[in-house]
Order: C-alpha cells, then sequence, then structure tokens
C-alpha cells in the first residue's frame, strides 16, 4: 500500500479509494493492538449489533478530509484492554478504562491520518459509555470493519464529515 497518496473528499467514493481505505484501517488496527496491547486481532465477518454495554471513542478529523473515527466495545472488553494496557486489574468502567479507550482512538486516528491528510487536526477523543445512541451529523460511513482479539469482537468504523464553512 501506497503511504504517501491521500484521500480527498473528490475521490473518497471511487471503490479504490474505499477499499485502500479500508486496507489502511486493517492494517492501523493490527499495528497499534498489536505494539500497544500485545494482542492479535483479525478481521471477522459479524454483524453490527449495538449493546446496551458498550464504550466508544471518537476522533474527530478536519483539514484536507473532515471525518470520525469510532472505536466501538463492550464494557468487558474496555475493561480487559484497560488491564493489558495499564498491568492492573480494571473490573468496571472508570476513569482508567476511559482514557485508554480514548488513547487507543487516539494511536489509531494519528496513524491513519498519515493516509488520509498529512496535516489535518485531530480532536481529543471522546468516549461514552452505557446505553446511548450517538449519531454522526450528515457522516457517510466509508468503513465500518470489525475485528476478533481474544476477547471478543469489536469495531473500527471512518466517517466523512461535510466541510463545514467553504
Amino acid at each position: 500500500m501506497n503511504m504517501e497518496t491521500t484521500i480527498t473528499e473528490q475521490v473518497i467514493n471511487t471503490p479504490e479509494e474505499l477499499g485502500r481505505m479500508a486496507e489502511a484501517v486493517e492494517q492501523t488496527v493490527r499495528s497499534v493492538f498489536e505494539t500497544m496491547m500485545g494482542q492479535s486481532v483479525e478481521p471477522v465477518e459479524a454483524n453490527w449489533s449495538p449493546e446496551a454495554s458498550r464504550v466508544t471513542a471518537t476522533l474527530h478529523f478536519t483539514g484536507i478530509w473532515n471525518g470520525v473515527l469510532m472505536l466501538e466495545v463492550t464494557q468487558s472488553m474496555a475493561c480487559f484492554l484497560a488491564s493489558q494496557f495499564l498491568g492492573f486489574d480494571t473490573p468496571e468502567v472508570d476513569d482508567n478504562v476511559r482514557d485508554v479507550l480514548g488513547e487507543l482512538a487516539n494511536m489509531i486516528g494519528g496513524n491513519l491520518k498519515c493516509v488520509l491528510a498529512p496535516g489535518a487536526l485531530l480532536s481529543m477523543p471522546e468516549v461514552i459509555d452505557g446505553d446511548f445512541s450517538l449519531r454522526i451529523c450528515a457522516g457517510t460511513i466509508c468503513s465500518k470493519q470489525a475485528f476478533r482479539c481474544e476477547t471478543g469482537n469489536f469495531w473500527v468504523s471512518l466517517m466523512r464529515t461535510p466541510r463545514v464553512g467553504r
């Protein structure tokens, strides 16, 4: 994969660019989870089903490409990942767990920024948990992929959002 080519809003809808984006998401998620979490992850075919007990971390891109990265896990997986990352038991979702999920989204998004839009700005991660509904206004899903690690499935989505003010 050529990491030098950026994806712009004008070509994001071509099958080639959507495929390249999905490949970049897969490679980045594998790398971050293997390097930072010591977890081997594999892409899987799995239907997304929102659970009442989930944790979602989002990260917004703005600049040459505008969009949102979403990392969605169950609460039990969030606690497991936080325990792996921090080196101590985190039996329930708390600020430590939220911080780890936000940091994972930040690492994935920061690495994807090189492919999507060098020079783009990234927001601070936002993390929400519990029984909620999340809507990204005017967002178009570019990639939604399921992955499996030792504790189950999780999803990483990348959505394009329109430019504001131009």
